[in-house]
């Protein structure tokens, strides 16, 4: 497909929903090269000898009981697209009851959801995919192989290295969800009253407000595992990281800031605090105990004071 494809895509949107979702899909894909996945059988080895050693040295850092998702894809921008379009159909769909956005065409709508897939595919690197809003537990392990191979190239690291520092951060957040078997529940709860808010053209401030703490609590502990856990040394693999992502140029920066990236990269900054704050103070088990019932996350000021969240939760 060519960009030519995916404007054609767009201008087809079509049916009685808020967004034509084949459209959606055929668009994105239109406006993304798919990258190459020529891996040979060491490459899929190593992503699969990656995980597993993740798995051991998280278990053993965390103290979590937790298995690893039965599936692990590796794959190509196309692919990571056609997962997650399904992912953000089945999150939007309370607005699929109404027949547009409030006050916005379906084919914006389209359009806009087809460039955001677009923009996320091209630099992805791996994902954790709990399913929130499905009905089966399959939980699954993304690497975008290609996203993979060329971050490591541009940022001149061993791209097995930076594979392996990648498996690690997507299964720490796998021992999350595996530890606090209600967390998927929590955010699909929080994400739904928000968006169905928005598709009765109200905004429901404190379910989002209740998911971006959540969230800032999910990316925090993955950090602080990451930081104990990971078996090499990673200063120069994060600070190149960063740099990556600060030489974007302004339109990728515009574009990052209204999808939402930098409230991530707050997200991480902040919740690494508070979880490296905990663990200083008590030690890695106590910050566990954030995944043992949802009142135990940290409210948005416990985030800032973690002393008061130790003292609610784990006693003086």
């Amino acid at each position: 497909m060519t960009l030519l494809d995916s404007a054609r895509a767009v201008a087809g949107a079509s049916g009685d929903d808020a967004v034509d979702w084949a459209a959606v899909a055929d668009a994105a894909k239109g406006a993304t090269d798919p990258g190459a996945l020529d891996l040979a059988p060491a490459d899929r080895e190593g992503y699969a000898s990656d995980v597993r050693a993740a798995r051991a040295r998280i278990r053993h850092v965390s103290g979590l009981d937790f298995d690893v998702p039965e599936t692990v894809d590796v794959q190509n921008r196309h692919h990571w697209i056609d997962a997650n379009v399904e992912t953000f159909r089945r999150a939007f769909a309370p607005l699929e009851r109404e027949a547009t956005f409030p006050g916005v065409a379906r084919t914006l709508n389209t359009a806009t959801t087809a460039g955001t897939l677009s923009f996320v595919a091209s630099r992805v690197l791996g994902q954790y995919d709990p399913l929130l809003l499905a009905e089966s537990d399959d939980h699954r392990l993304y690497f975008v192989h290609p996203n993979i191979v060329g971050a490591a190239r541009q940022m001149d690291v061993a791209v097995p290295r930076f594979r392996r520092w990648i498996a690690f951060h997507e299964v720490t957040h796998a021992a999350e969800f595996g530890a606090a078997p209600w967390l998927g529940d929590h955010l699909e709860t929080r994400l739904r009253e928000g968006v169905e808010g928005l598709s009765e053209a109200e905004l429901h401030a404190d379910a989002f407000s209740e998911l971006v703490t959540t969230m800032t609590a999910v990316e925090g502990y993955a950090e602080l595992l990451m930081d104990r856990a990971f078996d090499d040394s990673f200063d120069d693999l994060r600070r190149k990281l960063d740099e990556r992502r600060e030489a974007e140029g302004p339109l990728g920066g515009l574009l990052k800031r209204l999808l939402g990236f930098h409230l991530k990269r707050e997200q991480y900054e902040r919740g690494k605090a508070f979880f490296d704050a905990v663990a200083d103070a008590r030690d890695v088990e106590t910050a566990g105990l954030v995944w043992e019932s949802p009142e135990h996350l940290p409210s948005d000021a416990e985030l800032d004071e973690p002393m008061r969240w130790v003292a609610r939760v784990a006693g003086n």
